[in-house]
């Protein structure tokens, strides 16, 4: 299933046999904290800002559209 931090999976695409998991429990293992993720772009810019030109354009790019991607979801 599509997020904005890449494909997950659904719920029930992963065989849970012999595990002692709720569904509960599995779906915040595969929740999208948004939150969380817009303060981890916060640091992916401030870390890539050390490499100045040196960083590739697409580098460069992710971080905003992975910003946009996550502000969506609100």
């Amino acid at each position: 299933m599509e997020t904005p931090i890449g494909y997950l999976p659904a719920p029930g695409a992963i065989d849970l046999s012999g595990l002692d998991v709720s569904d509960q429990d599995m779906a915040e293992l595969l929740r999208v904290d948004v939150n969380a993720w817009l303060l981890e772009v916060e640091s992916i810019k401030k870390h890539y800002s050390q490499f100045g030109d040196r960083l590739p354009q697409g580098l460069k790019d992710e971080p905003t559209a992975l910003e946009k991607r996550l502000s969506r979801q609100f």
